[in-house]
């Protein structure tokens, strides 16, 4: 006779948010080969998405999105923009600020790294049945909920 052992919800989220970081690290590292391939450092390239995705942006912005300090947003934009990724151009509001635009060629690169991640993501999955993927995408569709639902901490 087999019993189920009894665990308290607090232990069932802190197994599953375990389970889902191990998960996740796993999943980041195999994907970061197909960032590599774009030849942008994993720091720009989120710097470079977050251009593309809300537009315009002021490195102050940037850097708080992104978490970091505004020298440091000032160095990695000093690349993307060195590598034709964005461009610079002026605040139409303040004369002592800037503004991050995406290039078309950082919008193209933007694109075609997550194609290669999307296609790295299809040859994982695609051995699993109909059943395992419907699991996965609502597994997706909230995470993506409890993420949008969190605070935000830079």
């Amino acid at each position: 006779m087999t019993s189920k052992k009894r665990t308290s919800p607090a232990r069932d989220v802190e197994a599953v948010a375990d389970k889902l970081n191990s998960a996740a690290l796993h999943l980041l590292r195999r994907l970061r080969i197909e960032d590599e391939a774009a030849g942008v450092s994993p720091s720009r390239l989120s710097a470079l998405s977050v251009v593309v995705r809300e537009g315009p942006v002021t490195v102050g912005d940037l850097a708080l999105i992104e978490g970091v300090r505004a020298p440091t947003m000032t160095r990695l934009v000093d690349g993307l923009e060195r590598d034709g990724l964005v461009r610079r151009t002026k605040h139409p509001d303040d004369a002592r600020a800037v503004l991050i635009r995406a290039t078309s060629h950082g919008s193209r690169a933007l694109a075609a790294g997550r194609s290669r991640r999307v296609a790295t993501l299809m040859g994982l999955l695609s051995p699993m049945g109909s059943d395992d993927l419907r699991t996965l995408a609502r597994a997706a569709d909230l995470l993506e909920s409890a993420v949008e639902a969190g605070p935000i901490r830079p």
